[in-house]
């Protein structure tokens, strides 16, 4: 079973070859050193707005042969964390193939975790890091999860059960876990880089519970959050020591309004 683009001449080009040099054009001119990472925060909005901050990290990284891509639960449907029943993801570059035999783990490891494509169908925050992913490295393998809003003990048994699984298949040095994640919504520029800056300090902390809390607290609509957090959870399970900040702007720095925008930030850990 494929799963078809959702949001393909929206929030990225439809068109191959439009796609393709969008990509590009993002990741050109990034000239930083690769690094490994075990661990990142990107960005999911439309690429005219967030890709640079996206591509700046993916093009700042060495390639893993497997990725768990989390991303919040925008449309409310399906079950709290989803992992995905189909074999393969379809984007206009390709098809991405599921990885099984770390899915099947997964599920085995985490009682929390369920197979429902419900959650999928129309969620675009996993579906716009593959056409980077594909573009930069081409062959991949990865796996989907839908994560919705509960508590901080739940956030760090998944991850606690996710690093587990890894490890017991031994993929602990060939997989990375993406969380995708906005920052601040519809909040004036100021206001945006200063809420943004606390969820960003507790993520370059590599401390989940400082940032479910500061998320509550300073009321940051912060819609990746609980992705955040059980990625930081699972990566200091598998020893990351430390993460880096690579790149933050909003949606006023290209659209020039800066009355009500989007934070994006870009954030690598290893």
């Amino acid at each position: 079973m494929v799963r078809n683009p959702a949001v393909a001449g929206q929030f990225y080009p439809g068109e191959r070859e439009v796609l393709s040099l969008e990509i590009e054009g993002l990741t050109d001119r990034v000239k930083a050193k690769k690094e490994d990472a075990i661990g990142m925060v990107l960005p999911h909005a439309g690429y005219i707005y967030s890709g640079v901050v996206a591509g700046a990290v993916l093009a700042s990284v060495n390639p893993k042969s497997t990725y768990i891509i989390m991303g919040p639960n925008h449309t409310g449907l399906g079950s709290p964390f989803s992992l995905c029943a189909s074999d393969s993801w379809r984007t206009p570059l390709g098809d991405v193939k599921i990885n099984g035999e770390l899915t099947e783990k997964l599920l085995k490891d985490c009682d929390l975790l369920r197979k429902d494509e419900l959650a999928h169908i129309h969620e675009h925050s996993i579906e716009v890091q593959l056409p980077f992913l594909q573009k930069l490295q081409g062959e991949f393998t990865f796996v989907p999860i839908v994560i919705s809003v509960s508590d901080i003990k739940t956030y760090r048994h998944i991850g606690e059960c996710m690093a587990k699984s890894i490890k017991e298949l031994k993929m602990d040095k060939i997989v990375a876990i993406i969380a995708s994640s906005d920052m601040t919504h519809y909040e004036s520029q100021e206001s945006a880089k200063e809420k943004d800056s606390k969820a960003i300090e507790a993520i370059l902390n590599l401390d989940e519970k400082m940032l479910v809390q500061r998320v509550q607290e300073l009321d940051i609509s912060m819609c990746g959050f609980a992705p955040a957090a059980i990625m930081i959870s699972a990566v200091k399970n598998l020893g990351a020591k430390k993460a880096r900040l690579v790149k933050y702007q909003t949606s006023g720095d290209v659209s020039q309004d800066r009355s009500s925008v989007v934070g994006y930030a870009g954030i690598i850990i290893n």
